[in-house]
């Protein structure tokens, strides 16, 4: 097949919780999804590896600063912590008027979920990118990490202008949060409105809702909507008849 354009799909959140890991090892094993990003620093990670063939996928870090606890001592980095020890949320950085992520202890946790994942995954992770929080200084710092280590570093887009990884334009997807979202019509909407200067990605938050996630995240009901479309036999359909190729980061 000629492929007309191309379309990179990516879950993030692998480990947030069991319930999570379930959703998006579907949409791995019997999906659409081919690049995964990983928590290492919350408790289900582990279990999460262990849902599908790892060499089957682009296997990224997925890092985090507003949810559970942090591989770093909480003393080595203040900024990011409360009082007993966790992560701050993510409402506390929108609800902020400046941005009190200092740097350095920035890199310091980075580096700590990137040795945890070269420790759990036995190599460095195919791209690294971090969970969307209000602060200009975690990404930088993600950025100082990347290279540091060499690493494909893919920023947040949360506009129309196109990222670059590399010489690469990527048009990025993030729709999840919108109260009338719909995954499929978003879906539709990327395929049919392609821009051919580049490859568009869709970036989802497959799972589904058990206590952890009601209990700790802000986005809840789209994570089963997305494990429904990215494993609905009519989606594949549409992008073959579209003439998609569906591609991940090691592909750019």
């Amino acid at each position: 097949m000629e492929y007309k354009q191309r379309l990179l799909i990516r879950a993030d959140d692998l480990g947030y919780s069991e319930g999570t890991n379930y959703g998006i090892a579907k949409t791995v094993n019997q999906g659409i999804v081919r690049s995964v990003g990983l928590m290492t620093n919350m408790s289900a990670a582990e279990h999460g590896l262990n849902l599908f063939d790892l060499e089957a996928i682009c296997l990224g870090l997925h890092t985090n600063i507003c949810a559970g606890r942090p591989l770093c001592d909480p003393v080595l980095i203040p900024s990011l912590v409360d009082a007993g020890g966790m992560f701050k949320s993510s409402q506390e950085y929108h609800q902020s008027n400046i941005d009190f992520v200092v740097i350095n202890e920035a890199v310091l946790e980075i580096e700590a979920q990137l040795q945890r994942f070269i420790v759990m995954v036995g190599r460095l992770p195919d791209y690294i990118e971090g969970h969307a929080v209000k602060s200009c200084n975690f990404f930088q710092a993600l950025k100082l990490v990347a290279v540091k280590f060499q690493l494909k570093y893919i920023p947040l887009s949360l506009s129309e202008k196109p990222i670059l990884v590399g010489e690469k334009k990527i048009y990025v997807h993030m729709n999840s949060m919108r109260i009338d979202y719909n995954p499929w019509k978003t879906l539709e909407m990327i395929v049919e409105h392609p821009h051919f200067d580049g490859c568009e990605s869709m970036i989802c938050h497959p799972g589904y809702l058990d206590e952890d996630i009601l209990k700790y995240s802000s986005l809840t009901f789209p994570r089963p909507l997305e494990v429904s479309m990215l494993c609905d036999p009519k989606i594949c359909k549409f992008i073959e008849a579209h003439r998609v190729e569906l591609i991940t980061y090691n592909d750019i």
